[in-house]
């Protein structure tokens, strides 16, 4: 049995921090998990020790990210149960051949793919139409693509829709900084936040509603060509790999005729 972390909190604190988190009772997550809530009660507050298995359920209910999981599982003297290989190790070959196969087919449409972060992991061709004429450092890696997106050097002084598009960016980067307890995420939030683009309008509510269909409306390098996006975002839901369940596919699509005639004829 791996030995214990003492640096890091005890299993009951980190198990009531995300059902916090999620907004859950006590009794909401014993009925959902088939845990008792004197059980539940005694391993938040110490006295009692979970088992493998019952770390697992409730991370499960409460949607816990397979790094955090381990984290878990450490936490309560185990050891961890989700493997991390780098995106480069012959393992991981099936999910690169998925991404390329997905990044190529977009095409002439952009798309990348980004990290838990917000990292750029790859990309096709199309994206091209979004860099262009961007500061250098910002392509130097590593790339962070909201700060790509929102730097006055990067993509923002051809953004049309610069502060909606930027309260949207926003609000998305906050709840994924809340929902994850991610610190990185809440820095890279205030950072984005300090740059200039514009206030936001309306409240977060306005701005969460809007999410189902947020455009992205930005010149073409031509500086002339307006260009208008909608965008999804894919993740691979059944993964079992930490680096690979932190993976998403950001996929831009025309939201006009126009967009999708110019981007086929270049």
């Amino acid at each position: 049995m791996p030995a214990m972390d003492t640096t890091t909190p005890p299993i009951g604190t980190l198990l009531r921090d995300w059902r916090t988190r999620r907004g859950r009772s006590q009794m909401d997550l014993a009925l959902e998990t088939g845990v008792s809530t004197r059980h539940l009660s005694y391993v938040e507050n110490g006295r009692a020790r979970p088992s493998a298995e019952m770390v697992l359920r409730l991370a499960e209910q409460l949607e816990v990210p397979l790094r955090d999981q381990n984290a878990l599982l450490l936490a309560a003297g185990f050891a961890p149960r989700f493997g991390q290989r780098g995106l480069d190790e012959p393992e991981m070959a099936p999910v690169r051949a998925a991404l390329e196969r997905v990044l190529a087919g977009h095409e002439p449409y952009p798309a990348l793919v980004v990290d838990r972060h917000w990292g750029l992991v790859a990309a096709n061709a199309a994206l091209g139409v979004l860099t262009a004429g961007v500061a250098p450092e910002l392509l130097e890696p590593p790339v962070n693509v909201l700060r790509l997106s929102l730097h006055p050097g990067g993509l923002a002084p051809r953004i049309l829709n610069l502060p909606e598009w930027r309260g949207h960016l926003l609000d998305t980067l906050a709840r994924q900084a809340v929902s994850s307890g991610d610190p990185a995420l809440a820095a890279l939030r205030e950072e984005l936040a300090a740059l200039p683009g514009g206030e936001v309008h309306g409240d977060a509510a306005d701005v969460a509603a809007a999410e189902i269909a947020v455009p992205l409306r930005v010149l073409a390098p031509d500086g002339v060509t307006p260009l208008s996006f909608v965008s999804t975002r894919t993740t691979f839901g059944t993964a079992t790999d930490v680096t690979a369940a932190e993976l998403s596919i950001e996929s831009f699509f025309p939201a006009d005729a126009a967009t999708a005639e110019h981007l086929r004829a270049v």
